[in-house]
């Protein structure tokens, strides 16, 4: 039987940044690690379209339905893992908790976790309090690690990671394996640095970037023209000496009126009666930069198949959106499981193993498709209603009443219906409730939906 293995993924004869830079297979020195922190920085924060890409990817993730699903776990340990991460569990009506300070975030721990797709990887330190009332460990938090304070990764021979260090002042900090969550992106082998979501747009980022600085000076140059000062003719009689001496003068003082000459409602130039101030354009067609700009935009969408950020101008047409749409959710959902997959293995499951040991079953973190929601319209409820999916409750009511912007229910008309919780069903030959009567729009309907049985 075989137990241990024979071949590597790390050479081991490496130092652990040269094994990294080994396994990236990065050929650009510019985005070799640790190098490639501050470029894909740059990237994200000066760039709009990256800025537009990055938004696409993270937006739909973030604001998807994350629950904890009980797969069959123990109820203590179901309560447990829902409350520390604040998060509902699956066909239980939703309960917040009575104070939300100092606790564990999941909206900004998956906001930060998702800096995976900027810079490859997201390292995050699991802190632990041990509860009062119960004697339990509780997660405190997970600590976000910055990728620019991250100086070393040791990865093992196997690939597995070991440890990584932090830079500070005071000296290296070094986190081992055991207490680091590491979100790393396409990661291959022992390359915990993962790959950027931004690295294959990063050609057309920096084409781009010239280009819109060659625009700006276009502008800059030739918007007003270069201003272009004559001198004015030596006066009459002089010598070739003096002649001399006042075309050097011309030419100096011409030179501080062009260099100064500035654009404006107060702008203007006194020279000689026979100099002149001319402004000069370029002479035939400057060079067309908007094109060039418009194709590297559309590549940098490309990258991330977020081709739907060029309709209107890459495909001229919207016919093709929902082609387009469609691959770029199967890319979110892959995103979010991938997520997924690293919170329930090394923060579900350690958070239980803590607990109750690893022999005791964990629930599972679960997060709804993204691009499959169906929208609670009215004919949908009717439908739901008719077919005996859902029953009309006073939850449906609120929630009906919230999703049309109709008043909240009264007060006063909150008392059970009579024969035990069944709806009696008004006369038929009347449309509407008498007047004065207090009575739920699916106290009214539903006989109606249901129809005769």
């Amino acid at each position: 039987m075989v137990t241990r293995e024979i071949g590597y993924q790390v050479d081991p004869g490496l130092a652990s940044w040269g094994a990294l830079a080994q396994d990236q297979g990065e050929v650009n020195p510019d985005l070799v690690w640790p190098a490639s922190v501050g470029v894909f920085d740059r990237m994200r924060r000066e760039d709009s379209q990256v800025s537009s890409v990055l938004r696409a990817v993270t937006l739909p993730v973030r604001s998807a339905t994350w629950a904890i699903d009980p797969t069959g776990a123990d109820e203590d340990v179901v309560a447990l893992v829902s409350s520390d991460l604040g998060l509902p569990v699956v066909g239980r009506p939703p309960s917040a908790p009575a104070r939300t300070r100092g606790r564990f975030s999941f909206t900004e721990h998956l906001r930060l976790a998702l800096t995976m797709l900027v810079f490859g990887h997201a390292f995050f330190e699991q802190v632990y309090d041990v509860g009062q009332g119960d004697g339990r460990a509780h997660l405190a938090k997970l600590a976000w690690r910055p990728p620019r304070t991250i100086s070393a990764v040791k990865v093992d021979k196997d690939g597995g990671l070991a440890w990584i260090e932090q830079q500070a002042a005071s000296g290296r900090v070094r986190i081992p394996v055991g207490r680091l969550v590491a979100y790393v992106h396409d990661r291959e082998g022992g390359d915990w640095v993962g790959q950027s979501l931004l690295r294959s747009a990063y050609k057309n980022w920096l084409i781009k970037d010239r280009l819109l600085r060659a625009q700006a000076m276009t502008v800059e140059r030739n918007g007003l023209g270069v201003p272009v000062y004559t001198g004015a003719k030596p006066p009459e009689g002089a010598t070739v000496e003096e002649s001399r001496q006042w075309a050097e003068h011309e030419q100096e003082e011409g030179l501080k009126v062009a260099t100064s000459f500035r654009a404006g409602q107060a702008a203007g130039a006194a020279i000689p009666a026979t100099a002149s101030l001319d402004l000069k354009g370029v002479s035939g067609d400057l060079p067309d930069t908007s094109g060039p700009i418009r194709y590297h935009d559309e590549q940098i969408a490309r990258s991330v198949l977020a081709h739907f950020l060029n309709l209107g101008t890459e495909t001229g047409s919207w016919a093709l959106g929902s082609t387009f749409a469609e691959f770029f959710t199967q890319s979110l959902n892959a995103v979010a499981a991938a997520v997924a997959d690293t919170l329930q293995q090394h923060v579900i499951e350690d958070l239980v193993d803590l607990n109750w040991g690893p022999g005791t079953p964990a629930p599972r973190l679960v997060v709804t498709p993204i691009g499959r929601e169906h929208p609670a319209t009215a004919e949908a409820v009717r439908t739901l209603v008719a077919a005996g999916v859902v029953t009309p409750d006073a939850s449906l009511d609120a929630h009906m009443r919230a999703q049309y912007g109709l008043p909240v229910a009264d007060p006063q008309d909150q008392d059970p219906a009579p024969d035990g919780g069944r709806q009696t069903a008004p006369d038929d030959t009347q449309d509407s409730p008498p007047p004065g009567a207090r009575t739920r729009w699916w106290r009214t309907l539903l006989p109606r939906l249901r129809g005769p049985r």
